[in-house]
C-alpha cells in the first residue's frame, strides 16, 4: 500500500494568465487527490530566491526569477496516496515538447519557460515539506475527510 502524503503544487504565472487554474485543479481532483490548502498570491524576489535556492547561482536564474515574479501564482497543497509521484506523472516532463499527451504540460504547456505548473520533486527527500513550509503556515492547511475517501483507496 502506498503512503498517504501531502505535496506542493503551483500554477505558474503563465497558467494563471491563460486561465488554467480550474483545469489544473479539476485534473488533480479527478485523479482522487484532495486539496488541503490554496493561496492565490504574488511571489516576491525573496520568496523566489528561497523557492529556487538550488538555482540561484545558475545562469538561467535571473530569467526564472523574473518570470516567477511577473504575475500571480496559485500555490496549493494536495493530499493522497503517493501524491507527489502521482502529481509528477500527471505534470509530464519539464519541457512540454517532451511530455506525453494527456499530461498537464503535454496538453497545456507551450515551451520550457512556459510550462504552466510546478510540483515538488519526489526524488528530492524533504522537498515537499520545505516548499509547503515556504508558502503555507500550518493553520492554512485543512484536515478533513472527503465523502469519497473510502472509494478511492483500499
Amino acid at each position: 500500500m502506498s503512503k498517504r502524503e501531502r505535496t506542493f503544487v503551483m500554477v505558474k504565472p503563465d497558467g494563471v494568465q491563460r486561465g488554467l487554474i480550474g483545469e489544473v485543479i479539476s485534473r488533480l481532483e479527478d485523479r482522487g487527490l484532495k486539496l488541503v490548502g490554496a493561496k492565490f498570491m504574488q511571489i516576491d524576489d525573496e520568496l523566489a530566491r528561497e523557492h529556487y535556492a538550488e538555482h540561484v547561482e545558475k545562469d538561467f536564474f535571473p530569467g526564472l526569477k523574473e518570470f516567477i515574479t511577473s504575475g500571480p501564482v496559485m500555490a496549493m497543497v494536495w493530499e493522497g496516496q503517493d501524491a507527489t509521484r502521482q502529481v509528477r506523472r500527471m505534470m509530464g516532463e519539464t519541457d512540454p515538447a517532451d511530455s506525453a499527451p494527456g499530461t498537464i504540460r503535454g496538453d497545456l504547456g507551450l515551451d520550457l519557460g512556459r510550462n504552466v505548473i510546478h510540483g515538488s520533486d519526489h526524488e528530492d527527500e524533504g522537498a515537499n515539506e520545505r516548499e509547503i513550509d515556504l508558502f503555507f503556515d500550518d493553520d492554512e492547511l485543512v484536515d478533513y475527510d472527503r465523502v469519497d475517501d473510502e472509494w478511492l483507496y483500499e
